[in-house]
């Protein structure tokens, strides 16, 4: 399985960020057809209370890359992408791969 990783930067204005993604952002990532699966993560502080080096993550599935490749260059993937500019204050790191299912999961 193809995984698309969008890592969010610690954002300007946390509660604007979590506002705007819950409902302008994800619901344009709703609209993208053929996503096998969409997973968020807010990531909270480490063990000793120390701020984790990313605020939040995103992770886009597809059957491989070259579906997903399509799949963003509809309309709506194009749209979704385009929309990070909007509230993304804190950057982005974009990372993609094959994942793959090491330890079973009983």
């Amino acid at each position: 399985m193809f995984r698309f990783t969008v890592l969010y930067g610690h954002p300007k204005d946390p509660a604007e960020f979590e506002r705007y993604y819950r409902e302008i952002h994800m619901p344009l990532v709703g609209k993208i057809k053929g996503l096998q699966g969409v997973a968020t993560t807010k990531f909270e502080p480490g063990p000793n209370g120390e701020q984790p080096p990313y605020y939040r993550m995103a992770a886009l599935f597809a059957s491989d890359q070259e579906k997903f490749n399509a799949i963003m260059a509809t309309p709506e993937g194009r749209a979704a992408g385009a929309d990070l500019p909007n509230f993304a204050t804190g950057g982005v790191t974009i990372l993609y791969g094959d994942e793959e299912l090491v330890v079973p999961v009983s």
